[in-house]
């Protein structure tokens, strides 16, 4: 696959500090997920519900710096499903953490199937792709082990989904160093032509 990383600047600047900022707010989320979350069932619930919104905006600010929804259909779909998500968390939080679950397992199949699509679709424009595209496929193999575990009969909380989030801050890190180094690296170029 040829990688041309022929994006412009504002657009690759966009990237990276979209990436940071996706790192930040799962990071805050997983501590406070590991932390207050757990004793806390209110604030636990709201979490969990602003997870997938969260996604949404997120989705929808990126797709409308890359060219607007139409234009990205896998970052569309990831917000259509991500705020029926949200929705869906709100309805099934009186019936348990075993159906919270079971949505954030489904969520996490499509919306790394589609986070799948978008990095490779970006591949030759960005390069350093390569960190969603695997994050894209381990959330789909979470979601799988979200849904297992939300149909047994151990007891589950916030802190079984808080490592799905802690992998995806950490390949959106590793996405935004990996940008950031590329950018030195061209600039150095320039600098020595």
């Amino acid at each position: 696959m040829t990688i041309s990383t022929d994006a412009p600047v504002s657009n690759r600047n966009w990237l990276k500090t979209y990436y940071y900022l996706r790192f930040a707010v799962a990071a805050i989320w997983v501590a406070l997920a590991f932390t207050i979350g757990r004793s806390v069932p209110s604030l636990a619930a709201a979490m969990l519900v602003a997870y997938p919104a969260w996604d949404a905006l997120a989705n929808y600010l990126d797709a409308g710096r890359s060219g607007g929804l139409l234009r990205n259909k896998s970052q569309m779909l990831n917000v259509v499903v991500s705020i029926a998500t949200a929705i869906a968390v709100a309805a099934t939080l009186g019936h348990g953490m075993h159906a919270v679950l079971q949505v954030f397992g489904a969520w996490a199949i499509l919306s790394g199937l589609f986070q799948l699509i978008t990095g490779v679709r970006r591949w030759r424009s960005y390069g350093a792709q390569w960190a969603m595209i695997l994050s894209g496929a381990q959330s789909g193999l979470a979601g799988g082990h979200m849904l297992h575990k939300a149909a047994g009969v151990a007891p589950v909380s916030i802190a079984d989904i808080a490592p799905y989030a802690a992998f995806g801050a950490f390949y959106f890190l590793v996405s935004a160093i990996s940008l950031t180094i590329g950018d030195l690296r061209r600039r150095s170029k320039a600098v020595a032509i």
